[in-house]
């Protein structure tokens, strides 16, 4: 049987930061940010509309390494954030880069919200700038956060943010685009905002994702020490009664049970079951209502940095860059690889069926 996997020819030339799919359903493009300082764009047609092996289409340069990236309302437009402090838009067929806003220090990640036209971003200085993209002021809000972020996600109607001391906060994304027509006048625009809920992760160790549910129903939480939690938003008893997490992403060596970080979560966007990539250079795919594993691929060649569905839920993105868990802090070349896996019609299928 023909391999269902390909590597994407031209990769970064240094570690990968994240990895994001166009939200136009039957789009194949995708973008990688790295800390090679530019952003990828890649397109898994050719110009025959054929799938095959991935082109790179453009690169956009920064002066920094950049940690996170998203597109905005189309494929046309992407959204970027690093360790130039900077919320950048970029128009893709101008290559027009535009700072939106500048934090304070590092920026670790940014999102957009297409229902209410938000780009929010969340950096190490504690705050998240909630901008809106059809408003004419460009004045971003400012929210302090209780500590720093490490990762954000979000569905159609809610915000999460989890930060260290395992603290997470779950906003309300109407209420945070209200707000933006409410912070003038206020010192900097900086706004105290109540989130809609705040929790304390279940992990005991430091967050390394989340990622929120496509149904808008709850999302999944990782942690440096091989577990990933499933929670609900739904505050009632009987809905939180349903969280729990499970081990994964462990390896015996020697006898010994070697423990690696859960680096990526990425949900499917029509079955609603999700992938991990670990450390362990391992992708497993489970459904989290099931509460079981559906596949595990084989091992590969290091850590796995980000994983991205496309929005048809046909391909999985897999970056793998060497980490920590390598002893390695720097990359050699060649070492730095995406690859795209071309799913059956049930792979990402949960046990349940959907």
């Amino acid at each position: 049987m023909a391999s269902n996997q390909f590597s994407v020819s031209s990769p970064p030339t240094d570690a990968i930061s994240a990895l994001k799919f166009s939200p136009e359903p039957n789009s194949t493009r995708f973008v990688v940010s790295s800390w090679d300082k530019n952003v990828h764009l890649y397109d898994l047609r050719d110009e025959n509309g054929n799938v095959g092996e991935a082109k790179l289409l453009q690169q956009f340069e920064h002066r920094a390494p950049v940690l996170d990236v998203c597109f905005g309302a189309n494929e046309n437009e992407i959204y970027t954030a690093g360790l130039d402090w900077d919320v950048r838009k970029i128009d893709i067929p101008s290559s027009t880069q535009t700072v939106l806003s500048s934090h304070d220090a590092g920026v670790r990640n940014v999102v957009y919200n297409k229902e209410l036209s938000l780009v929010i971003s969340a950096s190490w200085d504690s705050t998240l700038h909630v901008h809106r993209t059809d408003a004419n002021d460009t004045t971003p809000v400012i929210i302090p956060l209780p500590s720093k972020p490490f990762s954000m996600s979000l569905t159609a109607s809610k915000l999460v943010v989890a930060m260290a001391s395992r603290a997470l906060h779950i906003y309300d994304l109407k209420a945070l685009a209200v707000l933006t027509g409410q912070s003038e006048g206020t010192e900097n625009n900086k706004i105290g905002v109540e989130p809609w809920q705040r929790r304390e992760s279940s992990l005991k160790f430091m967050t390394r994702c989340v990622a929120c549910m496509p149904d808008d129903a709850g999302y999944a939480s990782s942690s440096i020490e091989g577990r990933v939690a499933v929670e609900w938003f739904d505050p009632s008893a009987e809905s939180q009664a349903r969280k729990y997490a499970f081990k994964c992403h462990r390896q015996t060596v020697d006898d010994v049970d070697v423990v690696y970080p859960v680096n990526a979560l990425a949900f499917h966007p029509g079955f609603g079951t999700f992938a991990s990539g670990g450390g362990d250079g391992v992708v497993a795919l489970w459904d989290g209502i099931a509460k079981r594993r559906i596949r595990q691929y084989q091992k590969y060649p290091s850590s796995v940095a980000a994983l991205a569905f496309s929005a048809d839920g046909k391909y999985l993105a897999i970056a793998v860059s060497p980490g920590f868990e390598d002893g390695k802090d720097d990359v050699g070349e060649g070492e730095v690889k995406i690859f795209i896996r071309e799913l059956g019609e049930n792979e990402a299928k949960g046990k349940g069926g959907k």
